[in-house]
């Protein structure tokens, strides 16, 4: 897809690898064996050679602490795929640990002498992660898990003898609740069955008898529950109110160290998640700040001696990092960046006194950063690569509004091509996933050059249904409101009209996943008001979707777009989907999916595909043999890159 900033990073990466072929001609690029192209002509190599810089760039995220030393893990990629590193200094040299063909998706130091490492890993972007252990004095890697179910990343009990983790194991639908110590993999148990594939257990109590386990039913709708380690029993912490109005959702709960009670976020009586304690005795909720949130709480760290809590706020997509003392939250530092980005992989040293994280911006790639309590002292330990390119040239976020249908004020964020371009600008808009994510200033990665070398704006809009604007507008696209949200962007290309650098005769429509789906509704509704359109991994109809996306997705996928066995929901998903209306797009499209994705199947892919191509409609299709949702092999994403500028070129720009 084009790069988007607001992408959340596990340890995804872009690889290398192309190879080109020469005609009497003009030289060509040579598609890999790894993927399926129909319809796109021969990419010429000057197109490689013009873009690649903008094609390596690096980034980096933190991963964790070393226990003893003062060291960390991060993932990145220095060939095909991101894989675990090893830094010992600010600023030190990255150490390459894995080696693996595929990426590594979770990693985590054994935390009482850092021996061994426990890491998950899929197949070909199947995400059906399995669990490993690294052993350092090897370099021998063990599976851990049965090598077919879907399995989470692993929490660490304190004393650091065992994990806990959800898998699939025993229905490929349900996320049942497993406990193992990775020493001995035949101690693997079964702690407690599930009915529904969103648990996972997120900690442990001190004393290592119960569990902390979250239920997520849908991103305004989530639980908390105590589970016996030894018996699998469970105590609802948080259960649904007779009667209540609003549902709830809680997330980033961790037990305070003496057990008395677990920290967490929640959105409860409150627009935005807060700060909270939740006392296990009284069931009471104390909050950081009594008042009316603005902003919500998006990550939560808890260092391991107890003290202290850092957490950042979303504070227009801008993120915040405070630091406070864990009881009675008050505030002790807020750490200054390098300008407006966004923060993300929180992690506390052993001993408290430092947390780590990484950061983005638009002049910077994800690199990992520390903060020393005792000297106030921020500290860079790592300096992804531009690809040799100026970060400075690179063009920074502006926040931007307009009025949708509804009188509704919808967001989001534009950046402006290079001053060497005049006149009106063509327009690409990149719609997030989701749908519950949101567009923010992170660093933009191979859509630099759109904006450097092609003179083309880029705007990401904040479409009604998107986070970090509290939990009604997040609820706004939800079910039979699934058509407000697609006018969103008609309002959108409504303002673009209104803007007199901005050209509203060249518009080009893409995201990824749900925002593929957008970017389908948009080419099929609204097709006269755009050049051409690029979904990636899109949904082409919600109905078809639900049936095929995998068994542990099902439900929970239900609660937001509607159950499409209830004949009324699915009359309407029908009408709705751009698969049906593909009669109506006239602009060309360029398809890209994974033929392994568990998220968005591949035929969702297939039937637009054929549906275009039998009515006449220019259609351009790249299938990654040996990807999932999305490209994460370096091969795949550059020929997906370079395509996508041919594209361009081909349908936007003249």
């Amino acid at each position: 897809m084009l790069h988007s900033p607001l992408r959340t990073i596990v340890l995804l990466g872009l690889s290398g690898g192309l190879s080109f072929f020469t005609s009497a001609a003009e030289p060509t690029l040579r598609v890999a064996d790894s993927l399926a192209v129909d319809g796109v002509p021969p990419i010429p190599l000057a197109i490689v050679e013009a873009a690649s810089q903008y094609a390596n760039s690096r980034p980096s995220l933190l991963v964790d602490w070393h226990p003893m030393r003062r060291e960390i893990l991060i993932g990145t990629r220095f060939a095909e795929t991101v894989q675990v590193h090893l830094v010992r200094q600010p600023g030190g040299a990255r150490t390459q640990l894995t080696f693996f063909p595929e990426p590594v998706s979770s990693a985590s130091f054994e935390p009482t002498k850092g021996e061994f490492l426990v890491l998950t890993k899929s197949v070909g972007g199947n995400e059906f992660d399995q669990l490993y252990r690294f052993d350092f004095a090897t370099g021998k890697t063990s599976l851990l898990t049965d090598g077919t179910s879907r399995n989470s990343a692993p929490v660490w009990s304190p004393s650091g003898k065992q994990v806990v983790y959800s898998s699939t194991r025993r229905t490929k639908a349900d996320t049942d609740i497993w406990v193992m110590n990775p020493r001995d993999p035949k101690s693997d148990r079964l702690v407690a069955e599930n009915k529904g594939g969103g648990w996972a257990a997120v900690d442990w109590s001190p004393d290592e008898k119960n569990l902390l386990v979250l239920e997520y039913v849908s991103a305004n709708e989530t639980y908390l529950w105590l589970f016996d380690v030894a018996s699998g029993a469970r105590t609802p912490l948080t259960p649904a109110e007779p009667g209540a109005k609003e549902t709830v959702n809680y997330d980033q709960a961790r037990f305070a160290k003496d057990g008395s009670g677990v920290f967490l976020t929640t959105d409860k009586g409150s627009e935005f998640e807060r700060l909270a304690f939740l006392d296990l005795s009284t069931k009471k909720l104390t909050f950081a700040n009594p008042g009316a949130a603005k902003w919500d709480v998006d990550a939560l760290a808890l260092s391991k001696d107890g003290r202290h809590l850092a957490y950042t706020t979303n504070e227009d997509g801008v993120s915040v990092l405070r630091i406070v003392e864990a009881k009675g939250f008050r505030e002790i530092a807020t750490p200054k960046l390098d300008g407006p980005g966004v923060i993300s992989a929180l992690h506390w040293n052993s001993n408290g006194t430092e947390i780590g994280f990484s950061f983005a911006s638009a002049r910077s790639p994800n690199d990992v950063y520390s903060y020393q309590l005792t000297s106030g002292k921020v500290e860079r330990w790592t300096e992804g690569e531009t690809g040799g390119l100026d970060p400075q040239s690179f063009s920074q976020s502006e926040l931007i509004h307009w009025k949708s249908f509804d009188d509704l004020s919808i967001g989001g964020f534009l950046y402006r091509p290079s001053d060497r371009f005049k006149g009106k600008r063509p327009v690409v808009i990149n719609i997030h996933g989701g749908p519950e994510a949101q567009a923010r200033p992170g660093y933009l990665s191979a859509t630099n050059y759109y904006l450097n070398e092609l003179g083309v704006a880029v705007i990401y809009p904040n479409v009604r249904g998107s986070s970090g604007y509290g939990k009604t507008y997040l609820a706004r696209d939800n079910g039979y409101r699934r058509f407000e949200t697609y006018r969103d962007v008609e309002a959108l290309l409504d303002w673009i009209k209104q803007q007199p650098n901005l050209d509203a005769e060249r518009v080009m429509v893409t995201g990824g996943s749900y925002g593929g789906h957008m970017t389908l509704a948009i080419a099929a509704f609204f097709s006269d008001r755009i050049r051409c359109s690029l979904p990636v991994v899109g949904i082409s109809n919600l109905v078809t979707f639900l049936k095929n996306t995998e068994s542990y997705r099902r439900d929970l996928r239900r609660v937001e777009y509607g159950d499409e066995r209830d004949p009324d929901m699915n009359l309407f998903l029908e009408r709705i989907a751009p698969l049906n209306s593909a009669d109506k797009i006239k602009a060309p499209m360029l398809v890209v999916q994974g033929r392994n994705d568990p998220r968005v199947p591949f035929t969702e892919a297939e039937q637009i595909v054929s549906t275009l191509k039998k009515q006449g409609t220019p259609v351009w299709y790249i299938l990654g043999k040996d990807e999932g949702h999305g490209f994460r092999k370096k091969v795949n994403s550059d020929y997906q890159f370079y395509a996508t500028i041919l594209f361009m070129q081909r349908f936007l720009l003249n």
